[in-house]
């Protein structure tokens, strides 16, 4: 490795990379640096919610394919059931997607929900109603990216390992009854 490559270049989708922290660090530094500029609550829940909204969408249809190979959504049947719908890449492509991208993206949304905890936190301090509005829904829906990549993962687990399993039993049983056939 080149000591002059900078660490940007380590990633295989650095513009994904980027997006995929804009919005958290952008609704982040929003909600925490405007009650010092200016006092319009309506601004700051909008404008606070908007980013979070840009950053559950950008997560959950562009980052989370791109930089972890999964995708997930969430649909109403025909007896009024939610259902979790899951979507991986197959395991060769899965095992050639970026370590550093990956890490990026599963450590970045554990710290925003975390950062939204503490924030809630001092609003619940501060007793600001208000402001605990903000932080719920925005923390709602890091949470749900959490929880839908989470769930996503697991599903993919078993898939690889339903797969893995599969192709054992094929091949064992190609070789068994190649060693018994008759020249």
């Amino acid at each position: 490795m080149d000591l002059n490559q900078s660490a940007v270049e380590n990633y295989a989708n650095p513009k994904t990379c980027f997006f995929h922290v804009l919005f958290k660090a952008a609704a982040l530094a929003f909600y925490i640096l405007s009650s010092l500029f200016f006092n319009n609550f309506v601004i700051i829940f909008v404008v606070t919610v908007l980013l979070a909204a840009l950053d559950f969408w950008v997560v959950k249809n562009v980052s989370g394919r791109i930089l972890v190979g999964l995708r997930w959504w969430n649909e109403i049947n025909d007896l009024g059931e939610s259902v979790w719908k899951f979507e991986c890449l197959d395991q060769e492509s899965l095992s050639r997607m970026n370590k550093k991208d990956s890490w990026l993206f599963w450590w970045t949304l554990y710290l925003t929900a975390v950062a939204w905890i503490v924030l809630a936190i001092f609003s619940l301090i501060k007793f600001q109603a208000d402001y605990l509005l903000v932080v719920g829904v925005c923390l709602s829906l890091s949470l749900a990216n959490i929880v839908g990549f989470t769930k996503c993962q697991k599903d993919a687990k078993k898939q690889i390992q339903a797969f893995a399993s599969q192709t054992i039993a094929s091949r064992f049983s190609s070789t068994i009854q190649s060693a018994f056939s008759v020249v």
